[in-house]
């Protein structure tokens, strides 16, 4: 099956969601970016920790603290190249690997090669998936890329199962200038969002762990029965 085509700034008009994309999604619009952009995942969190942060250990903390099992259907939020979709299959289950960028899962197909997984060309703010639909969902640093955190968060807890399991990945605010920078338009309109501020944008759901390395933070959330 050919790699979907990426046609449209904007994916998912008629479900609601008119406003064009921050300049770090449409970044990733590119293929250059999505060339080079495993090999950034594969360092990033050792930079951006202070301290050796291997893809192999943050796969072992999620899959302690998550707990995927054989025939779970899950959600990779905003997949990229693939990292969480591939630590799935591995554990048996069935993957929708979303993402908005052709280029970024035209590379992820490349990368995992597993059955198992359909490849999802949308914008999840307003992904049109049905309510419920999944047992976990996975998110990895795509809360600081989209243009309305809250939307895409409200989305994610609307299609996860009851007693179902929520994982994110993400870069929280620190009040540096570089954050602030990356924060305007211009610069890549990327947004740090605060832990607490994250949980009270998930009603439904419990944070059960919590780990904070520098500004990168991980947390597992249930949604309630």
């Amino acid at each position: 099956m050919p790699a979907p085509r990426h046609t449209k700034e904007t994916l998912n008009p008629a479900a609601g969601v008119p406003r064009p994309l921050t300049l770090a999604q449409r970044s990733n619009l590119l293929y250059p970016t999505a060339w080079g952009y495993a090999a950034w995942r594969a360092r990033s969190l050792t930079w951006l920790t202070g301290q050796p942060f291997s893809l192999e250990r943050e796969a072992a903390l999620f899959t302690v603290l998550c707990r995927p099992r054989p025939g779970q259907r899950w959600l990779d939020a905003g997949t990229s190249t693939g990292f969480y979709a591939g630590v799935l299959t591995q554990a048996g289950c069935e993957v929708v690997a979303a993402d908005l960028s052709a280029p970024m899962l035209a590379a992820a197909r490349r990368r995992v090669r597993a059955p198992g997984v359909d490849w999802l060309l949308t914008n999840l703010e307003a992904s049109g998936l049905p309510d419920a639909s999944f047992d976990g969902v996975t998110v990895g640093a795509a809360l600081n890329e989209t243009r309305d955190p809250a939307r895409l968060l409200a989305e994610l807890e609307r299609v996860l199962r009851p007693g179902g399991t929520l994982w994110l990945m993400y870069l929280a605010r620190t009040g540096g200038p570089l954050q602030a920078a990356l924060s305007r338009p211009a610069l890549g309109g990327l947004t740090f969002p605060d832990p607490a501020w994250v949980a009270r944008q998930l009603p439904g759901c419990v944070r059960t762990h919590g780990l904070r390395l520098g500004a990168a933070v991980f947390e597992r959330y249930g949604r309630g029965e």
